[in-house]
């Protein structure tokens, strides 16, 4: 005996079409994608160029390191590829890690805590 099948919903195809646009324009005015459009897909360390294939593995750094300044003329963006993003953000974890070392050398704090402290003595209680 064949199951009958609910009747759809006619305007649900339509409201998914007129969603999935909504949304499509919403991710268009983020900074990604206007830096897409504002740059060539070229890393701006390594030179790699980008095709839609692996545009994935193109990125965008905000120079100042404010992800909340999106400037719409692009001037805080710059297209790195992951690797070259990766290491532009080490650099500035060395950086201010080096920066913070030298300043402060003196109010460097040093562990006091001595593992084999008393080791000495236990042993000899063995023997």
């Amino acid at each position: 005996m064949p199951t009958k099948r609910p009747k759809s919903d006619p305007d649900k195809y339509d409201r998914i079409v007129i969603e999935a646009r909504r949304n499509a324009e919403q991710r268009e005015k983020g900074y990604r994608d206007q830096a897409l459009k504002l740059y060539p897909w070229i890393c701006g360390r390594c030179s790699r160029e980008f095709t839609r294939d692996n545009l994935r593995e193109l990125t965008v750094h905000h120079r100042d390191h404010d992800h909340d300044n999106n400037p719409v003329n692009g001037s805080n963006w710059e297209l790195l590829c992951i690797y070259c993003h990766d290491n532009e953000h080490q650099r500035l974890l060395e950086a201010a890690t080096q920066g913070s070392e030298n300043k402060d050398s003196s109010q460097t704090e040093t562990s006091t805590f001595k593992p084999f402290a008393g080791l000495e003595g236990l042993l000899k209680d063995k023997k």
